[in-house]
């Protein structure tokens, strides 16, 4: 019976590693343009171009969903990775917190909506350009709280809607109606409503405003302080057109025993020097992980040393966020396989018996040359 699991498991192996071997080709990313004013009222009009790298998207679409209580909210909204978005908001808006908050909800206000389960993380929502209340209320979050503003989500159970509240120095000053707000600890959050109310972006609700529905509502405040303070990359985000870049990846070798170091390395086009590249991976076919991060050198290149110590089948992606002027890139996908001791003696009691095979039937063959033919009896008359 060991016998039998044994050739099965070698069997599975081999054609595995074979099935995997070939490179997948480079990943897609993904552009979204959103209008911006540079004030609520204003007229003057900048164009804001995202983009999302097919690897950031694949790891938050394969990344937990769960929710279990109401504070689990919190880990959907995603500053570091939304970052650059808040950084070019502030070159319009400078210190100005309202205009930048504004300038939040301007940038949600223009996603198509549509009621979507299950919940989805910023960048699931950037990319499927669509989405419903809480995740609006996420992705302006996410911007706000990356520009340094003090934010909460506000859930109203009864509603079955969310939108924010933002924490201002002062009074809004572009609220067209009565400002609203709600107050924590004495300090004061005023309603942010990320679900545009027209079809028109530009005459869309701004911080201070709240739909006639929810003046007399007692959300439930849901802090921040438990959101997402890491993540493997972000977006890239610029008023121009970003050039494209590249991003290579070499893994050597391909076949190592477990316990073996690999090589990853590789190179971003064109040369860009200390840019961080994130080295992803998965197993089996299942959800992409973070292996390392590494920075590339003057020429643009990069360099990852990995201990495998477990045998299996791996397969491997290099990705960088890009910056002000290139968009982020993926590499294709390697494939690397790791084989166990277990396996290695194996196959090397099973070369050791074909041996012993072939030897023993030369033998037997030779030996056959060897031996007379008998002949058949002779009658006597």
């Amino acid at each position: 019976m060991r016998q039998k699991i044994s050739s099965i498991y070698v069997t599975i192996l081999i054609l595995s590693a074979f099935l995997f071997l070939v490179p997948q080709g480079f990943s897609a990313s993904y552009t979204r343009s959103y209008a911006l004013l540079d004030r609520p009222d204003g007229s003057i009009q900048y164009m804001l171009n995202v983009v999302v790298s097919q690897s950031l998207y694949d790891y938050y679409r394969e990344a937990s969903h769960r929710q279990v209580s109401v504070e689990d909210f919190a880990k959907f909204v995603t500053p570091y990775a939304l970052r650059p978005i808040a950084d070019r908001l502030r070159e319009i808006y400078g210190g100005d917190d309202e205009k930048f908050a504004n300038g939040a909800l301007m940038l949600v206000h223009q996603i198509p909506y549509n009621v979507t389960l299950p919940i989805k993380y910023p960048v699931e929502t950037i990319v499927e350009n669509k989405g419903d209340c809480d995740l609006f209320s996420y992705i302006a979050a996410s911007i706000i709280k990356a520009g340094g503003v003090d934010v909460v989500l506000l859930l109203y159970e009864d509603k079955a809607h969310m939108n924010i509240g933002v924490n201002l120095p002062q009074n809004p000053q572009y609220a067209r109606t009565p400002v609203s707000y709600v107050t924590v600890d004495g300090v004061k959050y005023y309603i942010a409503e990320c679900t545009a109310g027209t079809e028109d972006w530009r005459e869309s609700w701004r911080v201070g405003e709240c739909p006639l529905e929810l003046r007399q509502e007692r959300p439930q405040v849901i802090s921040l302080e438990n959101c997402e303070q890491v993540a493997p990359g972000q977006v890239s985000a610029s008023y121009k057109t970003l050039a494209s870049s590249t991003i290579s990846l070499n893994v050597s070798p391909f076949f190592v025993i477990q316990g073996s170091t690999v090589t990853l390395s590789g190179q971003i086009s064109p040369n860009l020097q200390n840019k961080t590249v994130t080295i992803y991976v998965r197993v089996g076919g299942y959800s992409w992980n973070i292996l390392g991060t590494t920075t590339t050198d003057a020429s643009g290149s990069f360099t990852y040393l990995w201990r495998v110590n477990e045998a299996s089948i791996y397969q491997i992606r290099a990705s960088w966020s890009g910056d002000d002027d290139y968009a982020g890139a993926d590499s294709q996908t390697i494939s690397l396989t790791a084989f166990s001791t277990f396996f290695i003696v194996l196959l090397a009691g099973a070369v050791i018996l074909v041996f012993v095979g072939i030897v023993i039937f030369l033998m037997s063959t030779q030996k056959n040359y060897g031996v007379e033919e008998p002949q058949p009896p002779q009658i006597l008359s």
